[in-house]
């Protein structure tokens, strides 16, 4: 009797084991993201649900909502993420939340070298790099050429000859492009509180110096989208993809990348440190990253990827686009934003909010 007892409950641990392993194998047919709206692309989504059999459960987020969500569970709760390059290294020292990259699980032939570099130096953490690239953008000129011939830097935007034809947004990129037209390196200050708040008292004085050159600051990208619409403005400052919609719409205007170097930021793809499905994770990765779906993300939100040869699958009104405005030569000389230490924002509020309020003569 005691022997037959004996092998029910061996019988019985067998099958809640194997039930356990078939719930697990079923819980990990799940790929849970945290990702932004544009990335969300329905189609994508299905045509990878289709192919790999994994449901994608989505949460749409922020760089702050990640890092909240994430820390609130020590990095459990989703298998991949979509921070930006600059707000991952310093999160995954302090706070651990997330893994280094297991690049050769990676389709490294459709990844874009100089972007994948640019990944791992500004994620790089005892040794260990975090994150993918996937999307890439600039800051640089928008310009109506039919009015102005000489914008070819940042300090162009303080111009007086354009006096009454100029409109920005007061905020942190112009505030770092700027230095860079005036022969400084700004991100090679992060390390230096003194020489970046010198930095920084400079560029207060030279943006108070040329306000009166400013028709308006916006706050949006419609507000600039409309000044050149009319006319009222010639010059600004904006994202590639403002200019290639005015550009659309009046040959003359367009975006221009400036000699010292376009402000570019890289969204990335990073793994929470208690992804509990590492395969659907990089699964994900190397799917978003073959050409012919990154280029559906191209055609759809007109971002740029770090897929080699998806520009073939590009729509071609957006591709000549993006070889004229963006070719090679650009790319290698633009300004990734690099981790921002703390602190430093704080620093950057004071000078912007002292600019805005400065009066003009």
């Amino acid at each position: 009797m005691k022997k037959f007892l004996a092998i029910l409950l061996v019988l019985a641990v067998v099958m809640v084991s194997v039930a356990a392993e078939g719930a697990k194998e079923e819980e990990n047919k799940v790929l849970r993201l945290l990702t932004w709206s544009s990335y969300a692309m329905p189609e994508l989504v299905e045509k990878f649900e289709a192919e790999t059999g994994y449901k994608v459960e989505l949460t749409l987020s922020n760089n702050e909502e990640m890092i909240s969500k994430l820390r609130a569970t020590r990095g459990g709760g989703f298998d991949l993420a979509n921070p930006s390059v600059d707000r991952i290294s310093a999160v995954a020292k302090q706070y651990g939340i997330y893994q280094p990259i297991d690049y050769s699980r990676l389709d490294m032939s459709q990844i874009d070298q100089e972007m994948l570099a640019s990944a791992k130096k500004n994620t790089l953490v005892d040794g260990e790099s975090y994150a993918v690239p996937y999307t890439v953008g600039t800051k640089g000129l928008v310009v109506n050429t039919a009015k102005i011939s000489g914008a070819v830097d940042y300090d162009s935007l303080l111009n007086p000859e354009y006096t009454g034809k100029v409109a920005y947004k007061m905020k942190r990129p112009i505030l770092l492009a700027m230095g860079y037209a005036f022969g400084y390196d700004p991100f090679g200050l992060y390390d230096d509180r003194e020489a970046y708040q010198a930095y920084l008292d400079d560029m207060e004085g030279k943006f108070i110096e040329g306000k009166s050159v400013i028709k308006y600051y916006t706050e949006n990208a419609d507000v600039l989208l409309e000044g050149f619409r009319t006319g009222e403005i010639w010059l600004g400052l904006e994202s590639e993809r403002v200019g290639w919609s005015l550009h659309a719409e009046n040959p003359d205007i367009d975006y221009v990348a400036p000699e010292s170097g376009p402000m570019a930021w890289m969204d990335t793809f990073a793994i929470p440190s208690k992804s509990e499905n590492l395969e659907a994770a990089y699964a994900w990765i190397n799917f978003a990253l073959r050409p012919e779906n990154a280029a559906m993300l191209t055609n759809k939100a007109k971002y740029v990827t770090a897929s080699k040869g998806s520009l073939d699958y590009v729509d071609a009104s957006l591709k000549a686009d993006i070889e004229r405005c963006l070719p090679p030569e650009v790319w290698a000389n633009a300004n990734w934003y690099p981790t921002i230490p703390a602190g430093l924002e704080e620093m950057e509020g004071k000078t912007l909010d002292k600019i805005r309020a400065a009066k003009v003569d």
